[in-house]
């Protein structure tokens, strides 16, 4: 049986043509039935997109405004300027998920304010289809002085709040206050002033308002000492120019004691901390005042309002230390910590390390570095003997003791030792070659100019033989 060959037909899948909802050209079927012309009227992907930007300008520093607290000096018109309008559309596409494909400037008059520029973007709808559209954007210029030009230029007129910090000691004393004021750099503390005056011992701030002085006053509280005092009142009739007639005046002045100072205690106030003293140390400074005694190796705090309740200054400061030599230790007492670091009481034998190969001044004293020091340490201390305090003179003498009091270990003292007595050697070898060439002396003595000449012959005959000498040799 002969088999018949049968033509399997694939069907034809053709569809019919649909006119467009719109422009009724005739297209394929899809699900929103309009043509590719017609699909971005439909479907307008630069709908929510900002057509105007502002952007805030400073006409005295040229800068523009980037976030609420960086600004940007850029010259109108130039790349960096059109790069930074373009940072600033992008900002807004991201947000509405829109890609950005290119960017043209259309030109317009010089002296104009507004940029324009025309923009593509690309945007994928919701049925799959990725669109393309054009469309126009404005950036418009506003000129605004910034915070900072307005700090440095200000209306004298602006403020009514102002804050006069200061302290009453030496220049060279006044490490604390240096000290607080680096602090007040670092966490941008008086950052809302309107200027700051320099004074004789101290600094005046200007705000502008009392709220922006409140804070700076309570930050420099969280630090040192201060005492506070307010005044307020009217400077003028408050007019429609000066709003700003009710000032008010804070005086701070500063605790002007500083750590490692040597203080002596007045008997009251020596008294009404445990009768400690009346030589302490100030081991550390904040808000509250930290005074070791090293002689019984005991502690105590004051507050503020202790220390403002009766007043007392430093009796000598990081200047006045004085290097000594260990000549001997003898430990009398178990350890004790302080600020974390061990000592002991002891009783120590110690010497000037100037009167050395002077005199032979020794000091038995008393000190709290008996676990630090050994014999032939070096340390720093106060000599009290050499102190000037006119304040208290009379009480001084009476508790002065054996006059020294040291206050840590030095090292680097032993090199510096041992390069002086390398250069005294030095010029004691120097003399002496000297005085063998030419005979001349680096002492007081100036010698003779025949002691100068001694044997040298001026006829050249001597000079002679020995450049012969040379030759034969």
């Amino acid at each position: 049986m002969e088999e018949k060959d049968v033509d399997i037909m694939t069907p034809d899948r053709t569809f019919c043509a649909i006119p467009c909802s719109q422009c009724k050209f005739p297209i394929q079927p899809n699900s929103p039935n309009p043509c590719v012309k017609c699909l971005p009227s439909k479907n307008d992907i630069t709908l929510g997109l900002r057509k105007k930007h502002y952007l805030l300008h400073c006409p005295q520093c040229k800068s523009y405004l980037d976030s609420p607290k960086t600004a940007i000096k850029l010259q109108f018109q130039s790349e960096e300027f059109l790069a930074f309008c373009i940072k600033q559309l992008e900002k807004n596409l991201t947000s509405k998920n829109v890609r950005l494909l290119r960017s043209q400037t259309i030109p317009t008059q010089p002296d104009s304010n507004i940029i324009k520029i025309s923009v593509t973007v690309q945007k994928e709808v919701p049925n799959g289809e990725t669109l393309q559209q054009s469309y126009f954007v404005d950036f418009v210029q506003h000129n605004r002085i910034c915070d900072l030009c307005t700090r440095v230029r200000p209306n004298p007129n602006q403020w009514n709040s102002v804050v006069q910090l200061k302290q009453q000691a030496a220049c060279c004393d006044m490490r604390s206050f240096f000290h607080l004021e680096r602090v007040i750099l670092r966490h941008c503390v008086a950052a809302n002033d309107v200027r700051i005056n320099k004074m004789k011992h101290g600094n005046t701030f200007f705000f502008p308002n009392r709220i922006s002085a409140n804070k700076f006053i309570d930050f420099v509280k969280g630090q040192v000492p201060v005492r506070i005092s307010e005044s307020n009142g009217f400077v003028s009739p408050v007019t429609k120019t000066n709003c700003n007639s009710y000032r008010y005046n804070f005086s701070v002045e500063v605790c002007p004691i500083y750590r490692q100072d040597l203080i002596f205690l007045p008997p009251k106030v020596a008294l009404s901390l445990g009768n400690i003293g009346p030589f302490v140390i100030c081991t550390n400074l904040t808000n509250v005042i930290t005074l070791f005694d090293p002689l019984t190796s005991t502690q105590c705090c004051l507050d503020s309002d202790m220390y403002w309740r009766a007043p007392f200054k430093s009796l000598l400061t990081r200047k006045d230390l004085v290097v000594y030599i260990v000549l001997d230790v003898k430990e009398v007492c178990s350890e004790v910590t302080i600020d974390g670091k061990k000592f002991g009481l002891a009783n120590a034998e110690v010497a000037r390390v100037n009167d050395l190969g002077k005199n032979d001044t020794r000091f038995s004293i008393k000190t709290h570095l008996g676990y630090v020091l050994t014999t032939g340490d070096y340390a720093l201390g106060y000599d009290l003997w050499e102190a000037n305090c006119s304040d208290s003179e009379i009480e001084l003498k009476e508790h002065i003791g054996n006059g020294v009091i040291l206050m840590r270990k030095t090292y680097g003292v032993k090199g510096m030792m041992k390069r002086r007595v390398e250069h005294q050697s030095y010029l004691k070898d120097l003399e002496q070659i000297t005085n063998e060439v030419l005979g001349i002396s680096l002492g007081d003595e100036e010698p003779t100019l025949e002691e100068k000449l001694g044997n040298l012959n001026l006829s050249g005959e001597e000079y002679k033989e020995k450049k012969k000498a040379k030759r034969m040799a």
